[in-house]
């Protein structure tokens, strides 16, 4: 007991229960590469997930799925917004807006975001702009999944739900919303 005391710099001490701290089982999140699974195929702890399946909570990533193509960008006119313009769902399109869109578009959509301010590139058009006021959402719902000229693509870190509410707040932007006030507590 008295020997683990001695613990310091590179020598942690003796362990009390090892078994506490390195698990003779296979955990699923964690792979030694000098103790590799020999049950799993390549030697993996997770499993692969079935062929054609698709995890929970994913399946509205499959429902927008268009080419990257200017055909694709064409084709998503069509879409509209599955979502109702709540005000649950504008405040939250508002914080993602805030964190994702304000470095660029500026907190007001006038393009004037810190990144444009410092000069570091051109302005993305305004929300004023007649262009974006008359583009449809299912075109600005490609551009920001899969981004359009200089904007980068946000599809994989805004969700296909995330996207559409940050359009509901762009749309407020633009002076186009109509928000259902009624509705303060709904969450989708």
């Amino acid at each position: 007991m008295l020997s683990s005391c001695g613990a310091g710099g590179e020598d942690p001490g003796n362990e009390y229960a090892p078994n506490m701290y390195v698990s003779f089982a296979y955990e699923p999140m964690t792979q030694l590469a000098d103790k590799p699974n020999t049950i799993n195929p390549m030697g993996m702890n997770m499993r692969l997930p079935v062929k054609n399946t698709i995890a929970r909570g994913q399946m509205d990533y499959t429902t927008y799925n268009l080419p990257k193509t200017t055909e694709g960008y064409e084709a998503s006119a069509s879409l509209k917004n599955p979502l109702p313009a709540s005000v649950y769902n504008v405040a939250e399109g508002k914080r993602l807006y805030n964190i994702n869109c304000t470095p660029c578009h500026g907190e007001l959509g006038k393009a004037d975001g810190t990144i444009v301010a410092a000069g570091k590139f051109p302005p993305p058009p305004s929300y004023d702009s007649d262009r974006i006021k008359t583009t449809p959402e299912g075109k600005m719902f490609y551009s920001v999944k899969y981004g359009k000229n200089l904007m980068g693509a946000y599809g994989t870190v805004l969700s296909p739900h995330q996207i559409w509410q940050v359009l509901h707040y762009v749309n407020t932007l633009k002076g186009n919303a109509t928000v259902a006030s009624a509705d303060t507590t709904a969450k989708k």
